[in-house]
């Protein structure tokens, strides 16, 4: 899907942090591809942004550069204790949901799921 820009870009703060204005994305959104060191086309690529949104977005980064890396650093942090939290809401549930058989004709591919587990299982303790 080619995105569809007519103005011009800018960043703004809203509730949801540091926004590429007009959109939903956040900077915080782009610094995940940045650290991971995409391309800006492959950025904008991936987020739906035009090339003149994606560069905004990364001009803004650099110049503001220990601000938004301060505000990443806690948006990392606090989506770090949300995951932690359902996790462990969640860790009874997803243990009954581990014992349950598999459901009507999926057991052979339950049988090679399972096989896979436990060869990534032994990989990993290989690795430690």
């Amino acid at each position: 899907m080619t995105p569809v820009f007519n103005g011009q870009a800018t960043i703004i703060r809203t509730e949801r942090g540091l926004t590429i204005e007009g959109t939903r994305i956040t900077l915080y959104d782009v610094m995940d591809y940045v650290k991971s060191q995409y391309p800006p086309t492959l950025i904008g690529d991936v987020l739906s942004l035009a090339n003149e949104q994606v560069t905004i977005a990364l001009s803004y980064i650099e110049m503001n550069r220990a601000e938004v890396e301060a505000e990443y650093q806690l948006v990392l942090q606090e989506a770090e204790e949300i995951r932690q939290y359902w996790e462990e809401r969640n860790r009874e549930r997803f243990a009954e949901i581990a014992k349950l058989p598999p459901p009507p004709g999926w057991e052979a591919a339950w049988e090679t799921l399972q096989a896979q587990k436990v060869r990534q299982q032994a990989k990993r303790k290989s690795q430690t």
